[in-house]
């Protein structure tokens, strides 16, 4: 009887069926698998399996036998991602407002491809994408790909920046010019995806949202700002800039409730230094940009935490937070 042509396909075949069939849980018998190979029109007997799982084993995918019974089944081991990284890549995905609905089911359906057909179940009970605020620029995808372009020919780009008006419609800022940067590095933050850039115009170290950015070129032009990158610190920046807004760089004084030395921590990390302001409470001294943002985080931690210092900054919260209560008085 002849041979089908799938049969010189037999090892690609036979590690599709054992990564997408079996996993440190599940596993199938020879019988199985010769069953399996069957489906393919491919024809196997026991010793040349045998003789392919060491061939699979020099690909780096390593078939185990584990008893059960009278039974002997194998199964893959060590995948690439453990079951609870895939869990945590598609927590990423969901939870990412750069990201549409749309684009997130396919990387999500990207990222199941990574585990067997069991597990591959256990992560589909967790996709609710469904409803959750995205974004609705498509294009992000590519403006991140341009951008990084630019990085690593270390060039400028130009591009056009928008923002939402009252009609939901996107218009472009600054009456439709364009924005020419020297662009360094991108990172994420506040659910949000920025770049991080040095501006011709300002002449300084400033971001952007990629989801508002639009026709995108790269221009012909070496990138500047390579002295203030040299030492830009991403944490400190994402830290000192509350929901990525900009303001006054400023040296600001907080007091507060002891048991409330948690939220600091949360927000400027464990390098913070607390010292005493009194019976049960604390204060601290951060660098931040001074914003309307950051005022508004103070504020919501309650009437028990306050700036004290320094006096400008203290003047300015008093005064936003009088034209704030101004617009519920009768």
């Amino acid at each position: 009887m002849p041979k089908s042509s799938n049969q010189k396909l037999k090892l690609p075949y036979l590690m599709k069926i054992m990564l997408e069939k079996t996993d440190e849980r599940h596993g199938l018998t020879m019988q199985q698998i010769i069953d399996e190979l069957s489906l393919y029109d491919i024809t196997a007997e026991r010793k040349s399996i045998y003789a392919d799982f060491e061939d699979m084993t020099s690909f780096g995918i390593e078939v185990l036998c584990d008893r059960q019974g009278r039974d002997h089944l194998y199964h893959v081991a060590g995948r690439e991602f453990e079951l609870p990284e895939l869990k945590l890549l598609i927590d990423a995905v969901q939870s990412s407002k750069f990201i549409t609905e749309k684009k997130s089911r396919q990387l999500i359906n990207k990222v199941k491809m990574l585990a067997s057909e069991n597990e591959a179940y256990e992560l589909q009970r967790q996709v609710y994408v469904q409803g959750r605020i995205k974004t609705m620029n498509e294009s992000i995808y590519y403006n991140v790909d341009d951008i990084h372009n630019a990085i690593n020919t270390d060039r400028k780009i130009r591009f056009k920046y928008y923002k939402w008006n009252i009609t939901k419609r996107l218009v472009a800022r600054h009456g439709g010019d364009y924005f020419y940067v020297s662009p360094w590095a991108l990172t994420w933050d506040d659910e949000n995806y920025y770049m991080i850039a040095f501006d011709d115009l300002s002449r300084e170290m400033r971001h952007y949202r990629v989801d508002k950015m639009g026709q995108i070129d790269i221009i012909d032009e070496k990138r500047e700002g390579q002295s203030l990158f040299k030492n830009f610190d991403m944490a400190s920046y994402s830290k000192m800039n509350f929901g990525m807004y900009m303001g006054e760089i400023k040296k600001v004084t907080i007091e507060f409730p002891d048991e409330m030395c948690g939220v600091f921590i949360d927000r400027f990390g464990k390098e913070i230094s607390f010292r005493k302001s009194g019976t049960g409470r604390s204060r601290l001294s951060v660098d931040v940009a001074v914003s309307n943002q950051f005022f508004g985080w103070i504020m919501s931690l309650g009437p028990d935490v306050k700036i004290t210092g320094p006096d400008d900054v203290v003047a300015q919260i008093a005064k936003v937070s009088k034209r704030f209560a101004a617009n519920y008085n009768d």
